[in-house]
């Protein structure tokens, strides 16, 4: 039983005689099977998302060769973000019921489809449709969460779950290799090789997957389990922590491309390149976050996060000169934001009830992609409007300082139970 902030209980339950691995009482699984299933369900999450990002780096080039406007580009990268988030739900309740070796290869297999269908279309309408399929990959987050927390004990599965963060690295391959590929070997070059690893990894995740011993399964139907997830007050503040956090990362891991380009004159593969040194930051900050969190809590790691972003934010505004304060500033967003979306999902793991834990990840790692949904869009309306970013990046500051004061206030109960 754990108390919420409000005082709501929420109660983690379990089939009566079925094992929930890593909660009070059930035998943690074995320490090998627990590290292959990390790494597997790491390179399922990587592999995803490295399909699900192939617009953003792209996105300028499109945006010249078609002559659209700023708003057209950003809803063209936005667009697989959204649905990738949204597919989190259901894909989440279903591998609540169904399991992770079910579901993880179906996933990936669905992906590969919009990602051949990238190399073949030019019109913009085209574009916008196989985006809205390639949003499928998105999706993955949602499956390998359930997975890595039920091999792992609550002491471990902070850090655990932050390793299989570093599959946000994904996007930072997509930003390194995408225009270079097409530059040096054709347009069609990175969606063939990547539909390539994806039907390599479906068959390997199909061959090699194993859901931990004892996984509880919910009974009953996928939307009622939804809808008394819905009904914990712990996942909407969650939700809330995370559309910040992740959905900040993703907002500029498919955005700054186009943002430096614009404020700064780079060209796409500069762009690219940058982005993908602040994305590698920010996966590498993420099992620091779940580690921190481990040991302090995670309600005091977010507030730090979440002030520090707000600060940075505050100073790129003013759209410094690019070396060395806003290079500065935006490669300390990305650590502060890594390290934030860690440590929610730690307390995912401290909240959530053992057979639900896939039902709140689909429910929260859909908000932190629907975080990342709306800044592309807001930032590329700012910039048609004023000319500017600086509105849009003063947003920005002021939604961390509301989440640095929300989780002190709100959730600061938790960490002074566990305590």
């Amino acid at each position: 039983m754990s108390i919420l902030p409000d005082g709501q209980p929420t109660q983690a339950t379990s089939t009566p005689g079925a094992a929930s691995p890593g909660a009070g009482g059930g035998p943690a699984p074995g320490r090998s099977g627990a590290t292959t299933q990390l790494v597997l369900a790491t390179l399922g999450f990587l592999v995803n998302f490295w399909g699900w990002a192939l617009l953003g780096p792209l996105g300028p080039g499109i945006k010249d060769r078609l002559d659209l406007s700023f708003a057209a580009q950003s809803l063209l990268v936005a667009v697989p973000v959204v649905v990738g988030s949204l597919g989190r739900i259901p894909v989440g309740a279903l591998t609540d019921r169904y399991g992770a070796r079910v579901v993880f290869p179906l996933v990936t297999l669905a992906t590969i489809v919009p990602v051949l269908t990238l190399s073949v279309v030019s019109s913009y309408p085209a574009l916008i449709v196989t985006g809205f399929f390639l949003g499928i990959g998105g999706t993955a987050f949602a499956v390998g969460v359930p997975l890595v927390s039920g091999w792992y004990p609550p002491a471990r599965r902070g850090f655990a779950i932050g390793v299989f963060g570093i599959g946000m690295g994904g996007t930072a391959i997509a930003n390194f290799t995408t225009v270079r590929l097409a530059d040096a070997y054709g347009s069609r070059a990175p969606f063939l090789l990547v539909a390539a690893i994806l039907a390599g990894y479906a068959v390997l995740s199909f061959l090699l997957l194993r859901d931990a011993p004892g996984r509880v399964r919910p009974t009953g139907s996928a939307w009622r389990r939804l809808a008394a997830v819905g009904r914990l007050t712990v996942t909407w503040q969650l939700c809330f922590l995370y559309a910040v956090g992740f959905g900040g990362f993703v907002a500029f891991s498919v955005y700054l491309p186009a943002y430096l380009s614009t404020a700064y004159g780079l060209d796409a593969a500069d762009g690219a390149l940058r982005t993908a040194g602040f994305v590698v930051l920010a996966v590498l900050a993420r099992p620091l976050g779940g580690w921190l969190s481990d040991r302090l809590h995670p309600v005091p790691v977010l507030v730090w996060c979440f002030a520090g972003v707000a600060a940075f934010a505050v100073v790129q505004a003013f759209e410094p000169a690019l070396l060395p304060v806003a290079t500065v500033a935006l490669l300390g967003m990305a650590v502060l934001l890594g390290a934030s979306s860690g440590a929610v999902f730690a307390l995912v793991g401290r909240v959530a009830p053992a057979d639900q834990v896939g039902a709140v990840t689909g429910l929260v790692g859909a908000a932190g992609g629907l975080g990342g949904f709306v800044p592309p869009l807001v930032m590329g309306w700012v910039y048609g409007v004023q000319g500017s970013y600086a509105i849009g990046l003063m947003l920005l500051s002021d939604v961390a300082l509301a989440a640095a004061v929300f989780t002190a206030v709100k959730m600061g109960g938790l960490a002074r139970r566990d305590a």
